[in-house]
């Protein structure tokens, strides 16, 4: 299957947000099985600010379908989503 990266961008001051629903989102990627690779993205502080998510899903419908699912989606967490099809070269 191919994979795609979801690059997500939080609202500014959400971090109390992303807190909040962390786990229920750490819950919906280990239950949906089709997160390669992800992680947060850090400010200069160290703050999560966003994140970026591979998912070897078919197609980028399902990719979006996924997005859609996400807990941190349904809390309102995201400025920004993106999506795009990715390739690994490297790693």
């Amino acid at each position: 299957m191919p994979h795609y990266a979801l690059i997500c961008i939080d609202k500014p001051d959400s971090l109390a947000l992303r807190q909040s629903t962390r786990e229920a989102h750490l819950a919906y990627v280990a239950e949906t099985g089709v997160v390669v690779q992800a992680g947060p993205f850090l400010d200069d502080d160290e703050q999560m600010i966003g994140s970026l998510l591979i998912l070897d899903v078919p197609d980028r419908a399902a990719a979006q379908d996924w997005g859609a699912n996400d807990p941190y989606f349904h809390a309102g967490l995201f400025e920004t989503v993106q999506i795009y099809r990715w390739k690994k070269v490297v790693g």
